[in-house]
C-alpha cells in the first residue's frame, strides 16, 4: 500500500502521486492531510519552505471540491507571480486524473483580460497574487462569494510585503462559513492578527518549531571589512567550484549592481528583482533552473518563487532588515532531504545580528575565515584533477592522438601533468598572488597590510569620489594614463577628495616622473609616495598636500573639478590579469577552474 493511501486520499489522487514518484509523505503532509479530509475546519500550519506545503493543502482541496461544478470553490493566495505559477502547475499535476478540473493563475504582468476569460469559462480553483486579485474583484471580473476553501500560502511573507490591506479586502468578499487554511514559515504578530480576524478556533500544526530553520542547513558567517564584501563574495564562490547558489541583497539596486559586477568578472550570474519585466524574470529563472546561471543574485521578494531543490549555498551578501526573513532565505537550500549551507558576510558592526538570528533559528553559526588565494588555488586544482580523472574517454579523439603524441614525445609523464595543470593553475595563481587577507575588518589592519608588502609602493593622489571617481574608474585612469597592465595597479582606496593606490616598486619611478607637474583641465594632479605614519594621519584627517620635492603638486584651481575624459577605457591587450577566454578547449565538459576574474583593487 502506498503510504499516501493511509492518509485517506482517493484513488485518482493516489494515481497522480504514483505518477509523480512520491513515495512517502513529508511531515507537514502527514499531519495536515488527514485533518483537512476529516472535516471542514480552519487550520494554521507552520512549516519551513521546501517541506511540501503545496501538496499538504492541494490534495485535500482537490478531493473536497466538486469537479463537475464550474463554480469557483477554492482560492489560494501567494505572495509572488513566480510562486503563484508554481502552485498552479503543481495543483494541475496533482489533479491530472480529475476530469474537468480547471485551475487558473491570476497575477500581475500578464493580460488581465485573458485571465478574466479563463475564469469566466469556469474554474474551480484560482491561484492568485493579492494585488491582481484585488484589482479583478474591484472590476467585477471574478466572483469568490461562493468559495468553500481559502488558502493563505507564505502568509508571513505576504504580510512582510505589505499585502495586509489587500488580503483583508479580498477575504471580505468570501463567505464567512468557508474553511481557511493558513500556511506560514514563521508566526509574527501580523499573521496571528489575520488568524484571529478571519479564522474560527483554528487547529494549529507545527512541523519542527516555530521560526526554526531546516535541520539540513548549516550556518556560517564570515567577518570582513565593509569595503571587502564583494571581494569576499568572489572568494567564497571560487573556493566552492561546484557552487549553485542564491545570493541575497537588501535592495533592487544592490542586487543589480552585484550581478553586473559578477558577470563582468567572468562568473555565470544573473539578477532577479522587482524592476525586471516579467519576460526578463522568466528568462533568468529558466536559465537558473537549467544551471546556465550558477549564482542568482536576488531580493527577498523576488526569491519567493524560486523552487529549485539542488541549491548548494545561500549567501547573505547583506543581512535582511527583518531578522525573521533570514529563515526564508536559508530555506532556499537544504531541500528535498539534501544538505545545504547558508553563508553570511558581515562587517564588525553586524556581528550582533548573528546572535539575534541564532536565537530565532535555535542553531549556532560557525565563524569561518575567508579562504586565502593559495587555498583557493589548491581547491580549484583538486577539483580540476577530480573532474579529469572521472571523465569518460571520447573515442572520437583517436584520429588526432598520433599528432598529439608526437608533440609530447620528449615530455615525461610527470612533466606533462605539470604542464597540463599549469595552464589553469597559473591563471588563478597570477590573480591571487597579490591579494590581501580579507579576514581583517578594521581600517588599521588594512594599513598594516599595505605596510607589510615590501615589494610594492603606496601612492597618494589628490583626486577622489568628489571628482567622479570610484576605485574602478581611478584604476582604469591610472592604468591607461601610465600605460600599465590591469594587474599593475591594485589596492585602490578612494576617499572624498583624495585616494591611495599601489604599484610594484619597479613602476615607482615611472609613476612619480609621469605626474611631475602633470595637469589636467588646468589642475595639478598631485601624486606622492606615502609612509605609514602619514597614511594613517590622512585616514583620520583631511586631504594631504605636497610638502616637498619642488613639484608644486599642492596647487588647486578653484571650481575646476578634475574628471577623466569620457568613460574609462578597458584595454584588454597586454593586460596580464584580464578574464581570459577558456583556452582549454580540449578539457572535458564542466572540467576546469572557474574563469579567473578581472582584478579588483
Amino acid at each position: 500500500m502506498n503510504a499516501f493511501q493511509k492518509l485517506g486520499l482517493d484513488d485518482h489522487l493516489i494515481q497522480a502521486i504514483t505518477d509523480l514518484g512520491f513515495e512517502t509523505p513529508s511531515e507537514v503532509q502527514e499531519k495536515t492531510i488527514p485533518l483537512l479530509l476529516e472535516e471542514d475546519r480552519d487550520l494554521v500550519a507552520l512549516a519551513q519552505t521546501g517541506t511540501g506545503k503545496t501538496a499538504a493543502f492541494g490534495f485535500p482541496m482537490l478531493q473536497k471540491i466538486n469537479i463537475s461544478s464550474r463554480t469557483t470553490q477554492g482560492l489560494i493566495l501567494s505572495p509572488t507571480r513566480e510562486l503563484c505559477l508554481q502552485i498552479t502547475n503543481e495543483i494541475k499535476l496533482y489533479g491530472k486524473h480529475c476530469k474537468g478540473l480547471n485551475v487558473t493563475a491570476i497575477y500581475g504582468g500578464a493580460s488581465i483580460t485573458d485571465q478574466a476569460k479563463q475564469v469566466k469559462r469556469g474554474t474551480q480553483i484560482i491561484v492568485a497574487t493579492p494585488g491582481r486579485m484585488k484589482d479583478m474583484i474591484s472590476r467585477r471580473l471574478v466572483d469568490i462569494s461562493k468559495i468553500e476553501y481559502a488558502v493563505l500560502d507564505e502568509a508571513d511573507e505576504m504580510l512582510n510585503m505589505g499585502f495586509y490591506e489587500d488580503i483583508t479586502e479580498i477575504l471580505s468578499h468570501t463567505p464567512e462559513d468557508k474553511s481557511t487554511w493558513l500556511f506560514s514559515a514563521t508566526m509574527p504578530k501580523e499573521v496571528s492578527i489575520i488568524a484571529k480576524k478571519f479564522m474560527a478556533n483554528p487547529t494549529e500544526v507545527t512541523v519542527g518549531h516555530k521560526n526554526i530553520g531546516s535541520k539540513n542547513v548549516s550556518h556560517e558567517y564570515f567577518l570582513v571589512g565593509a569595503r571587502d564584501r564583494y571581494q569576499a563574495l568572489k572568494r567564497l564562490a571560487d573556493a566552492n567550484p561546484e557552487i549553485f547558489s542564491v545570493i541575497f541583497c537588501r535592495t533592487k539596486r544592490d542586487t543589480q549592481k552585484v550581478a553586473e559586477q559578477l558577470i563582468e568578472d567572468g562568473y555565470s550570474a544573473g539578477a532577479l528583482h522587482g524592476d525586471l519585466s516579467q519576460n526578463q524574470r522568466d528568462v533568468v529563472m529558466k536559465s537558473f533552473r537549467a544551471k546556465q546561471i550558477q549564482m542568482l543574485v536576488a531580493t527577498d521578494v523576488a526569491a519567493r518563487g524560486i523552487d529549485v531543490d539542488d541549491i548548494t549555498h545561500v549567501i547573505n551578501y547583506q543581512l535582511p532588515d527583518e531578522i525573521e526573513t533570514y529563515t526564508h532565505r536559508s530555506g532556499r537550500t537544504g531541500r528535498a532531504g539534501k544538505s545545504g549551507i547558508s553563508m553570511v558576510i558581515v562587517s564588525k558592526s553586524e556581528v550582533r545580528k548573528i546572535k539575534s538570528i541564532e536565537r530565532i533559528i535555535q542553531k549556532e553559526f560557525t565563524k569561518k575565515e575567508i579562504p586565502s588565494g593559495m587555498e583557493i588555488c589548491e581547491v580549484q586544482l583538486k577539483a580540476l584533477a577530480n573532474k579529469i580523472h572521472d571523465t569518460e574517454i571520447n573515442n572520437e579523439i583517436e584520429p588526432y592522438l598520433n599528432e598529439i603524441n608526437k608533440l609530447f614525445e620528449d615530455v615525461s609523464k610527470d612533466e606533462l601533468i605539470k604542464k597540463f595543470f599549469s595552464v589553469e593553475f597559473t591563471r588563478f595563481f597570477n590573480y591571487y598572488k597579490k591579494t590581501k587577507d580579507l579576514n581583517s575588518p578594521s581600517e588599521s589592519s588594512r594599513s598594516d597590510d599595505y605596510a607589510k608588502d615590501d615589494n610594492s609602493a603606496r601612492f597618494f593622489i589628490n583626486i577622489g569620489s568628489k571628482d567622479g571617481y570610484d576605485w574602478m574608474k581611478l584604476k582604469d585612469f591610472l592604468r591607461d594614463t601610465l600605460q600599465l597592465n590591469q594587474d599593475d595597479v591594485y589596492k585602490v582606496d578612494v576617499k572624498d577628495s583624495f585616494a591611495f593606490f599601489n604599484t610594484d616598486n619597479v613602476h615607482k619611478s615611472k609613476v612619480l616622473e609621469f605626474f611631475t607637474n602633470f595637469k589636467q583641465d588646468g589642475r595639478f594632479i598631485n601624486v606622492e609616495i606615502t609612509e605609514k605614519k602619514s597614511r594613517e594621519r590622512n585616514r583620520s584627517g583631511g586631504g594631504r598636500r605636497s610638502s616637498g620635492g619642488g613639484r608644486g603638486r599642492n596647487e588647486r584651481s578653484k571650481g575646476n573639478s578634475f574628471r577623466s575624459e569620457g568613460k574609462a577605457r578597458r584595454s584588454d591587450s597586454g593586460s596580464s590579469n584580464r578574464s581570459p577566454r577558456r583556452s582549454s578547449d580540449f578539457k572535458p565538459k564542466g572540467a576546469g577552474f572557474s574563469r579567473p576574474r578581472k582584478s579588483r583593487r
